[in-house]
């Protein structure tokens, strides 16, 4: 897929990109398997903890296990790292980087089970990315990250999808916390198979899931060659992509 100078405009002044149907149904079957693997090794494990290269986040809440998120998922689900490595993802990273080679920087399991009170603030990526003392170098100017999120289930108004601010990632970073207006806010609703891309100084998060299904999405992040200076848990050090 080779994005239009309409849909690159759009990401970087909009801040964020929807792409429909990129991935098929056997695909996403296949990735929620993988998600299912993960959860029982999750109600095994209770704490957080590593393993297999996979650092599993987790909380007890009224004797159940409650996963916050799983990072570099694919350590422990190699299929799920395929798909963060995928051409097609990792094309439309490249053409928004304006770079041939990405750094694979984050392969994340996030599942949002009914009711599991999990959720995520007001927010922008590059507070994740840049820690100080040389973390982070937006070499580009322009955020030089592209995070991914892969729907597995369908997103919708009431179990806890995503809200972007539009237009906020014009204004760089911005000191925590960040303060928003909800009546600016877009809530993004997704069928499986689509992926969403945003960069790192766009404003989102996400509430809490209100209703009776999961909606569960695997996250990926690519940065521009040179400007990640941390180490990430699990064993997502930097992994090179080239198309």
């Amino acid at each position: 897929m080779q994005l239009t100078q309409e849909e690159k405009d759009y990401f970087f002044k909009r801040g964020w990109l929807k792409i429909e149907n990129l991935f098929n149904q056997e695909e996403i079957e296949n990735a929620k398997q993988s998600f299912d693997s993960l959860e029982i090794l999750a109600q095994d494990l209770k704490t957080t903890q590593v393993l297999n290269d996979t650092q599993f986040v987790l909380d007890q809440k009224n004797g159940e296990t409650i996963i916050h998120r799983i990072v570099w998922a694919g350590g422990c689900e190699p299929y799920l790292l395929e798909l963060g490595q995928d051409r097609r993802i990792v094309n439309l990273a490249s053409q928004l980087l304006e770079s041939p080679e990405v750094v694979h920087l984050l392969n994340q399991a996030h599942f949002k089970k009914p009711r599991d009170g999990v959720e995520f603030q007001w927010h922008q990526d590059i507070q994740n990315r840049d820690k100080g003392n040389g973390t982070w170098n937006d070499i580009l100017g322009n955020g030089s990250y592209v995070q991914s999120i892969l729907i597995l289930d369908e997103m919708t108004l009431e179990n806890g999808p995503l809200l972007f601010v539009p237009e906020s990632g014009l204004q760089g970073k911005i000191e925590v916390p960040i303060e928003v207006d909800p009546e600016k806010a877009i809530t993004i609703t997704a069928k499986p198979g689509t992926l969403l891309l945003f960069g790192p100084y766009t404003v989102h998060c996400s509430f809490v899931n209100e209703s009776e299904y999961s909606r569960r999405v695997l996250i990926n992040g690519y940065a521009y060659p040179g400007c990640n200076g941390r180490v990430y848990p699990g064993s997502g050090l930097g992994i090179s992509l080239t198309i």
